[in-house]
This record gives structure tokens, C-alpha cells and sequence, in this order.
């Protein structure tokens, strides 16, 4: 897809740039008085005292301070705030649909629902995962989550973010990842959009070490792109949504926030084609874990244990001999949330759906479906290539919690156990 606007590549790298020319001072953060009136202020995403390999902070120049607005009023009646007493933590694996479009005008925080959530923004673990819908643009509507960072992930429709930090095109097989407390607003390029969204409340994600790998594979840093300085010095009467403590809330601006003329950092939102991903798979026998597949990972204080993980499984050559080709059976300590971009998914044979997602919690056992499992046992082993298939996974340490909506809507799967109950019995003593 072409691109209207510029972007840097890098990830983890300190970046700068400006969209007037000299708006970024030299040698002082905050001058006295910074070029053409503009107010400095820094955004910090880690605490002031990490290392500083760890240290998160990017430097605004901007038309007004984010803290000119009114009181945040709460927000109600919007599906996004979660009530921790209406969650409900099952061992059953679950299966849901695609959502239905939508029936009326909705913007894209309107459009979003909560299905599953873990962990606890106020103590900085865990995550949640939001389904959005959206046929309308959000017009003077911007919003921030203080709870944590979101991963977007499209399916179907382009869209446009506008952030803080600069402009973002968004299609199906890209990502984007808004830091927490940055905020955006979305504009739509095709009529209906829809997708998911993972708001990670821990640790930044950050690309995973790559260790016996080695200095190649997986992501590449110089393939995440972020936006180059965009401004816009509009006034009249806004609306900033902001999400804090799993609670929504509303402050009027006179004055729309996406008025940074410059900004230098390393804390930014990001942009990420997942057709670009290296896969690495095995070329012998038995599969690698599903970790070799992990995009971004947001890290916990134990070393390989991870918050949450963001894991794909893109096109790829499939060559193990001897070999239970499909995702063999497994219960994990891990949890899995696992939705579908395009395409189909190798596991099971009809019922995962593009926009659908299934979940197999802390120890539920979960695989192939009976007749994919038959045809993994008696196929010919020649080399293949998985292709039209784009799934990913969001896995957490934690277990995840479905929210009254996940167990209500109509997209939940009532049959889904169904799928393993023809696994073909083979056993013979004689055998």
C-alpha cells in the first residue's frame, strides 16, 4: 500500500525529528523559551531511575500542554469499562465468531468490546483483549489509555492513526502499538474496519533476545516504523476519553491535543508488517516451541517468563520427516488467546474464522480436531508450504478472564468442544 506520510525505521533507537524547522532546541530539553511558542514537556514510560537501556521518555514540543482541559468526568455506557466482579475465569476452551458488523453510526472507542481480561492495571500485570467495529470516523473524539499499551491488530478495512507523535496507515497484516498514556485518534480509509486489540498492562513490549538463533531472524529492528513529526492547531470543543483503572473518562479541551510540532525519544508509537516476520521452523524432525514464532513480548522481574507474548504463525515451508506435522496436542501453564488475520489455520478443519478467536486457558488441553489429527498421522511427508494463512496468538502467564460480554454475545461458540470428539482411536496391543 502506498504511503502518504514518512516514517523512521528502528526499533528501540532514539529518534527526533520536527515538523517546523529548528522547533527541536540543541543542547537543552527545556529552554526557557523554546522556538516559535511552543511548550516543552516530556512523556515518560518507565520510571525516572531505570537503566538506561531500560530508560523510556520522549520530549514534546507542542502548542499547549497536554494538562490544559476540565476535570475528567466518568464515562458511562461504554463497553470498554470492566467491572472485575463480572469476569469469568473457566477451564472450558471457548470458540467465538466473528463480530457482526455494525448496525449504526460508531467511531472506533465506541466500537470496541472487552472480551477477555487478566492481571490488574493498577498493579502494572497482565492484559486485556478488545474487538473492534467501527464504521465512522471519531471526529472530535481523542483518546489515551493510563492503563497500558495497545497492540492493534486489523483484519478487515484500513484506517488511519493519528497520534501525538505523527500520522500512521494501518492495514490487514500490519500492526500498530500506541504507548500507554499517548493519545490518537482514528479515521477510517474504508468503510467498516475491524480487528482486535491487546492493552497490555505490564512491561513495554520489546522485541524477544533471540539467543542460540543468533544475530538474525524473527523481526527485524530496521522494519518498525514510526511517524514523523504532524501537527494540527485547531480549536473548539474536544473530547478526551482517557481509560484509567479499568474505568472510563471525559475531559473537554478547547483545544485538539495532536499539536506536537517536534518531539526526541525513544518513547513513541510504532508500526509493523508482519509479512516482513523471518520465520525460523526446523528442518529435521518434531516442531520448535511456539515461542520461535514470537513477535513482541512484553517482559516480567523472571527472566523467560513472559507478561504476555505476541506470537504469529505467517506462511512457511513446512520439511520435518517423521513427524506429527499440525500443532501437536499440549496443555500449557501458559494461556492462549488465539485469533485469525487471513486465510486458514492449520489446527482445525472448518470453524476458525477471519475476526473469530478461541481461548485455551492455564492447563486445557487443546490441538488439532479429529480430522486434521487423522490426515497429520497418514499424510505423505513431502516439503510444503503453509501459505494464505495469517493466525496469532496472545499468550499470557496469567489466565484469562472472560468478560460478561465474551460470555453472552451471540459470536460464542456453543459446539466448539464438538471438534475433538471424532479424534479416531488407533490403539492395537498388537501393533
Amino acid at each position: 500500500m502506498s504511503e502518504e506520510f514518512q516514517y523512521q525505521s528502528g526499533f528501540g533507537g532514539y529518534l527526533q525529528t520536527e515538523a517546523l524547522p529548528n522547533a527541536l532546541p540543541h543542547g537543552q530539553n527545556s529552554p526557557q523559551k523554546p522556538a516559535y511558542g511552543l511548550y516543552a514537556e516530556q512523556l515518560s514510560g518507565s520510571a525516572f531511575t531505570r537503566p538506561r537501556s531500560h530508560n523510556l521518555r520522549t520530549w514534546l514540543y507542542r502548542i499547549l500542554p497536554s494538562v490544559s482541559h476540565l476535570s475528567f468526568q466518568p464515562l458511562k455506557n461504554m463497553t470498554l469499562a470492566q467491572d472485575s466482579n463480572q469476569l469469568y475465569a473457566i477451564p472450558n476452551q471457548l470458540r467465538w465468531d466473528p463480530l457482526a458488523d455494525p448496525t449504526q453510526k460508531q467511531s472506533f472507542i465506541a466500537g470496541c468490546q472487552t472480551l477477555i481480561q487478566n492481571g490488574n492495571p493498577l498493579v502494572q500485570e497482565g492484559a486485556a483483549i478488545h474487538l473492534y467495529t467501527a464504521n465512522e470516523n471519531m471526529n472530535d473524539d481523542f483518546f489515551y489509555s493510563a492503563d497500558g499499551e495497545w497492540l492493534i491488530v486489523p483484519y478487515l478495512g484500513r484506517l488511519t492513526l493519528k497520534t501525538e507523535f505523527g500520522i500512521i496507515t494501518l492495514a490487514p497484516s500490519e500492526i500498530a502499538v500506541i504507548p500507554r498514556g499517548v493519545k490518537f485518534q482514528v479515521e477510517l480509509i474504508d468503510p467498516i474496519i475491524k480487528g482486535y486489540i491487546c492493552e497490555n498492562f505490564g512491561a513495554p513490549f520489546g522485541l524477544p533476545d533471540l539467543g542460540p538463533i543468533g544475530s538474525n531472524g524473527l523481526a527485524s529492528p530496521r522494519d518498525f516504523l514510526f511517524p514523523t513529526a504532524h501537527f494540527e492547531d485547531k480549536t473548539g470543543t474536544f473530547n478526551i476519553i482517557c481509560k484509567y483503572a479499568n474505568k472510563l473518562w471525559q475531559a473537554q479541551t478547547n483545544h485538539a491535543p495532536l499539536d506536537v510540532v517536534a518531539w526526541h525519544g525513544n518513547y513513541a508509537p510504532y508500526k509493523y508488517d508482519l509479512r516482513l516476520f523471518n520465520t525460523i521452523n526446523t528442518v529435521s524432525f518434531d516442531h520448535c516451541d511456539p515461542s520461535i514464532f514470537t513477535v513482541l513480548t512484553s517482559a516480567t522481574a523472571t527472566p523467560g517468563l513472559a507478561n504476555l507474548d505476541f506470537v504469529i504463525f505467517p506462511e512457511r515451508w513446512m520439511v520435518a520427516e517423521h513427524t506429527f506435522r499440525p500443532p501437536y496436542y499440549h496443555r500449557n501453564i501458559m494461556s492462549e488467546y488465539m485469533g485469525l488475520i487471513h486465510g486458514h489455520y492449520d489446527a482445525k478443519n472448518e470453524g476458525f474464522l477471519p475476526g473469530g478467536g478461541s481461548l485455551h486457558n492455564c492447563m486445557s488441553s487443546h490441538g488439532p480436531d479429529g480430522d486434521t489429527a487423522e490426515k497429520g498421522m497418514h499424510e505423505t511427508l513431502l516439503p510444503i508450504k503453509q501459505e494464505n494463512t495469517l493466525a496469532f496468538m496472545f499468550e499470557s502467564r496469567l489466565p484469562w478472564q472472560i468478560t460478561e460480554f465474551g460470555m453472552q454475545t451471540s459470536a460464542l461458540q456453543k459446539s466448539y468442544q464438538d471438534c475433538w470428539q471424532n479424534i479416531p482411536k488407533f490403539f492395537n496391543q498388537k501393533s
